[in-house]
């Protein structure tokens, strides 16, 4: 996508825009050299400009200038792990989900670093579609003393390696709850800290990322399609009664 703003560019930007535009039209085949020298300025502030105007670089800004196909910028490998995520999905784990959530009267949410923010919007979300006890909790001693034989413990978690989960779940187990994790990437040391899975995404993050640094998308597309269901499950109801 290609977004030209020159409301961005300051008078003497603005005054090298309109004698590239001019000069252009004259002439053919504009090199960035060339363009330069027209403006008696350098060879960088004119690829700064380019930039600044929403081209990938002065090739890109001259294909648009003379109304030639434009190389575009590749889609963002994470907009390409999106795509193969969505076509990909299983709604059978948000069946799941919901089978699991009403088997329970209450819905413990979990989760570290920015994942207790997936879990924060997850909780209000859940609240006003369900008439479940839904509560976000951001640390394992706050878990520990509110889980009972009526919680579903439900841990979101990217990777699971930030930190481990086992002692939430043992001590999960001694209150006899149940433990859900849903992680993004598979990790079979979690299958240490849960009675359930849900291993959402088989397509990985660049692991030079850390942690905290990966996206969170794939959390927001499931709890989405959850709270998508649960409207349609509510309204069905309602029309039925």
């Amino acid at each position: 996508m290609i977004n030209l703003d020159l409301d961005r560019l300051n008078p003497l930007e603005l005054s090298i825009y309109r004698t590239i535009l001019a000069y252009a039209k004259d002439h053919s085949d504009l090199k960035i050299r060339e363009a330069a020298l027209i403006n008696n300025c350098s060879i960088s502030k004119i690829s700064k400009l380019s930039k600044k105007l929403g081209f990938k670089n002065f090739k890109q800004y001259m294909d648009f200038t003379y109304g030639r196909e434009l190389s575009i910028n590749e889609s963002s490998n994470e907009l390409e792990r999106l795509k193969h995520f969505i076509d990909d999905f299983n709604p059978e784990l948000v069946d799941d989900f919901i089978k699991m959530m009403n088997e329970h009267e209450k819905i413990i949410l979990f989760g570290y670093g920015p994942s207790f923010i997936v879990v924060q919007y997850f909780e209000y979300k859940l609240r006003i579609s369900t008439n479940k006890f839904v509560i976000a909790l951001p640390d394992e001693i706050s878990v520990n003393n509110m889980v009972d034989d009526n919680t579903l413990l439900v841990i979101f978690t990217t990777t699971g390696s930030f930190r481990s989960f086992e002692s939430v779940y043992k001590t999960a187990k001694e209150k006899n709850s149940t433990v859900l994790v849903i992680s993004e990437e598979f990790n079979p040391i979690l299958g240490n800290a849960c009675d359930r899975m849900f291993w959402l995404c088989k397509y990985s993050q660049p692991s030079y990322l850390q942690v905290h640094e990966k996206s969170r998308t794939t959390f927001f597309i499931f709890i989405e399609e959850i709270i998508q269901r649960l409207i349609q499950m509510n309204r069905s109801t309602q029309s039925s009664s």
